[in-house]
């Protein structure tokens, strides 16, 4: 397990403690219903802190940094949840979310990337994408007027792109790596109502172990404007990648969101 994975899994562990103390010590808040139907748009900014890549990963390519070459951004992000409550513990929510950059930049020195080599000095055009689609399901283990507590698993698609290009002697040098798979998540969230309308929310999907990591969390505060409506705000961190002979791909994005759901 990465210190990050054991931060988020303490720091959901506290979520858990501090909600659950909440509702023993707090005043009782008036019941709000599970709804039935939830649709939330998230939009935000985002920055990376790093993003390494060597492809392939045997000793032939060069390892280099996409945030060196990208720079750290921001670009706009956004992403699209729907979820389903069949009933009062069990949920299903569907996640699209969609994330492109492409910036110019110039290596310092060469890069062998994807069967290619890439001059030092000469303007590269670099391209990421890394769109995630996934299906979770969840199941509230706590039912709180003031928490709420699930737990589930979630089936994740990713698709993603990391792509050079460079203008050469003889024309254009490209090199490009397409990468679908499947990847098994943990999934885990809690929310504390810390009044009538305001409601403080932790929510992650997670792996940590083998060849490979991923880490998505946001901690947001939301306000229901009314019985159909609430908007939220906080922090996103997307954290992972892969260790394997293929590829060798690690990022950390960070994002600002700003969110809002309609539900019924």
């Amino acid at each position: 397990m990465t210190p990050r994975s054991a931060h988020l899994i303490a720091a959901l562990a506290l979520f858990g403690v501090g909600a659950g103390a909440g509702d023993a010590a707090g005043q009782s808040l008036p019941a709000v219903p599970l709804p039935t139907f939830q649709v939330e748009l998230e939009t935000g900014a985002v920055w990376q802190s790093y993003n390494d890549v060597e492809i392939p990963n045997d000793g032939t390519a060069t390892r280099f940094s996409l945030h060196d070459l990208a720079g750290s951004g921001p670009w706009a992000g956004g992403r699209l949840y729907l979820t389903w409550n069949p009933g009062e513990r069990h949920g299903v929510r569907l996640l699209l979310a969609p994330f492109s950059l492409t910036e110019t930049g110039l290596p310092e020195d060469e890069v062998r990337f994807a069967g290619a080599i890439f001059q030092g000095g000469i303007p590269t055009e670099a391209r990421y994408t890394f769109n995630s689609y996934r299906l979770s399901y969840r199941y509230r283990l706590r039912d709180g007027d003031r928490t709420t507590a699930w737990v589930g698993f979630t089936a994740k698609v990713r698709d993603a792109v990391i792509a050079l290009e460079q203008e050469g002697a003889d024309g254009r040098i490209q090199g490009r790596k397409d990468d679908l798979g499947f990847v098994p998540l943990l999934h885990l969230a809690g929310e504390l109502r810390f009044a009538p309308e305001w409601r403080l929310a932790l929510d992650a999907d997670a792996l940590a172990g083998g060849p490979g990591r991923a880490v998505d969390a946001a901690l947001t505060v939301g306000y229901d404007l009314n019985d159909r409506w609430r908007i939220r705000g906080g922090y996103r961190t997307v954290e992972g990648g892969a260790d394997v002979t293929q590829v060798y791909t690690f990022a950390w994005l960070h994002s600002g969101v700003l969110s809002v759901e309609w539900r019924r």
